[in-house]
């Protein structure tokens, strides 16, 4: 939010961590049913096309690779490269050979970025974030804090966004 001088940072959220029970039949094709009306909402409200990858995918390799991205600075690039790469491409962002051809067209190196995913520092750096979000007793994304007090949930159009920010800065 440029017009009012926000500064974004990313945190790392798993939906479905390695080795969680496997969702209920029922719950997944609620999901499933969901997904025209999602992806007319895109297209209508903010213009993008959906063609999402694959469904209950291990996004921890992703995410630990955010954390190295950030550290080189081509964290925005990263996460940018990531989305498009999910969302609109549809491609498997847990598939490391998947996930270090996206790492190279966000601007970083491909080995040195492969060791990276098996840093602990990185993997770390993602529990820490986790941890966090239960702490604010998250339980699914997109989720914005504010000022680590104002929680906005879901997908929100950029003028709520506005008028959060606008309240803070009220106060």
């Amino acid at each position: 939010m440029a017009s009012h001088d926000v500064t974004v940072r990313w945190r790392s959220f798993e939906l479905r961590p390695a080795g969680s029970p496997p969702m209920p039949a029922a719950y997944r094709a609620k999901i499933e049913a969901g997904r025209p009306q999602f992806n007319q909402m895109a297209r209508d409200k903010y213009g993008l096309e959906i063609n999402g990858g694959p469904f209950g995918i291990d996004s921890r390799p992703a995410l630990i690779g955010a954390k190295y991205a950030e550290a080189q600075g081509e964290g925005e690039a990263y996460h940018r490269a990531v989305f498009a790469a999910y969302w609109q491409q549809a491609r498997d962002i847990g598939d490391l050979t998947v996930l270090a051809e996206i790492a190279e067209a966000a601007g970083l190196a491909r080995e040195p970025f492969l060791a990276a995913l098996h840093e602990p520092q990185f993997d770390a750096a993602v529990t820490a974030d986790v941890n966090l979000a239960r702490q604010y007793q998250l339980n699914g994304v997109p989720a914005m804090i504010f000022a680590n007090k104002y929680l906005v949930s879901g997908a929100q159009p950029y003028e709520v966004l506005v008028q959060v920010v606008e309240q803070i800065l009220a106060e």
